[in-house]
């Protein structure tokens, strides 16, 4: 008769985990980004308008460039400092510091917005140049398809200017003079100005509408 075998001895059956592995966790960025920079034309409230638009928003990293002829404007125009200026964004970078975040396309942003924009600013990013981190910002903002945004400043236009123009928006930049309106029949400059930051700020979906869609009109003969 053969030996009982003893339960002692009995092996368990092999556990198998037919679970699917767990997935990398990505980091995502905690708000959105966006670059300001303000460079040598004159309407340097326009930049700065528009970072404290984007503070008083929140949930928007700023990134904050100004050209040498930039920094003049601000003095003249505004009489502030570089205190007061860098208060208003949370990250301010050094036009010549090429190896900064933002002069790279694996840095997520949502855009750009130059305001003002000088010509010589225009001239460098339709050509390519990246001369200076603005010039590269900028760069990388069209080659990433991402929102640019040049609040051009310079009465009257010459014919270098026009093709600049052209050929940003050739490669997907947006063309944007900060002309003032009149429809809403503004009673001071800061409503001007605020006007114009609205529209720009609307082009990247920031925040609900800053300023009231147009009614239209009705005539007289209807």
């Amino acid at each position: 008769m053969p030996a009982s075998r003893s339960s002692a001895s009995t092996l368990p059956p092999a556990s198998v985990n037919f679970a699917a592995p767990a997935s990398p966790v990505i980091a995502q960025p905690a708000q959105r980004r966006l670059i300001v920079a303000i460079t040598g034309a004159t309407g340097a409230i326009y930049g700065v308008r528009i970072l404290d638009t984007l503070r008083r928003l929140g949930g928007v990293e700023t990134h904050l460039l100004i050209s040498a002829a930039g920094w003049l404007n601000i003095q003249h125009e505004l009489q502030l400092t570089k205190n007061d200026l860098h208060a208003r964004a949370d990250v301010v970078h050094s036009v010549r510091d090429v190896g900064a975040t933002i002069a790279s396309g694996s840095f997520a942003t949502d855009g750009m917005i130059v305001a003002p924009c000088s010509m010589k600013t225009l001239a460098s990013v339709a050509h390519g140049l990246s001369d200076n981190l603005i010039a590269r910002a900028a760069d990388v903002t069209l080659k990433e398809r991402r929102r640019l945004v040049l609040l051009v400043r310079e009465t009257p236009f010459n014919l270098a200017h026009l093709r600049n123009m052209t050929t940003v928006t050739e490669m997907g930049g947006v063309i944007f003079p900060p002309l003032p309106a009149f429809y809403n029949r503004p009673a001071s400059i800061d409503e001007m100005v605020d006007h114009t930051v609205a529209r720009v700020l609307d082009l990247f979906a920031l925040g609900p509408a800053l300023s009231p869609a147009w009614p239209g009109l009705r005539g007289d003969d209807e």
